[in-house]
């Protein structure tokens, strides 16, 4: 939802990364590629040689084509990753997720300030996404997002959801006042290719000192500590 707010206000833009970011959905993603892999390939697939956390959803299914001897052309990855998102949408509700610690507190707070923009900046596709939010009741705090739909490499991912962002608030904003948000070195390295400020969370695979290696602004354990986040972010 929007925010209306004087154009001389200065506004931060918050874009945020999905899972083990916002949410953990018990692994639905991962069981959702490994059963698209099953039906087409007829194999079991652990992805030990496919990188997946913090990658775009499109990237991952064209490296998973390239690995079974299959063109990723534009046709063949959309239908992998129509596949992809039916599996996905009959294991959200099967598995055991939850918002991750302090996301909820931190998204309540922002949401209602004028001079502050949620969006996504995700490897998800944006139906995926919706139905991961959904799931968890944190779609409607978005305006709008970056997705996989955009750009197979995440790195070109800044650039959609800055002109999202001036579609929709016809305010340019300036790199210094855009944060990405994650829990892997992409997100990390996606925020810096564009001169944004880069905030990471060791709530997923990477751990803290393989963040840290790659010189976050701000790098915490999670966000349950709201008040200190918030204190700290200048949210």
């Amino acid at each position: 939802m929007t925010s209306q707010t004087d154009a001389s206000t200065p506004k931060r833009l918050l874009l945020w990364d999905i899972d083990s970011t916002l949410i953990t959905t018990g692994g639905a993603g991962d069981k959702a590629l490994k059963r698209v892999v099953a039906e087409r390939f007829r194999v079991r697939d652990d992805f030990h040689d496919i990188e997946i956390a913090g990658r775009t959803d499109s990237g991952i299914a064209a490296s998973i084509l390239r690995k079974y001897g299959i063109d990723p052309t534009a046709e063949h990855v959309a239908e992998f990753l129509e596949d992809y998102l039916r599996q996905l949408a009959e294991l959200l509700p099967q598995l055991m997720g939850h918002v991750m610690p302090g996301v909820k507190e931190i998204l309540d707070h922002v949401q209602p300030k004028a001079d502050r923009v949620l969006a996504l900046l995700t490897g998800n596709l944006r139906r995926g996404a919706k139905l991961k939010l959904q799931r968890y009741g944190l779609w409607e705090y978005f305006d709008f997002g970056a997705f996989a739909d955009d750009h197979q490499d995440r790195n070109e991912l800044g650039a959609f959801a800055r002109a999202r962002a001036l579609e929709k608030h016809s305010h340019d904003f300036e790199v210094a006042r855009i944060d990405v948000i994650g829990d892997t070195g992409h997100d990390i390295a996606c925020g810096k290719i564009f001169g944004a400020r880069t905030i990471a969370v060791a709530t997923g695979s990477w751990t803290r000192e393989q963040l840290a290696a790659h010189s976050p602004d701000f790098l915490f354990d999670d966000l349950s500590q709201v008040d200190e986040v918030i204190a700290r972010l200048d949210w």
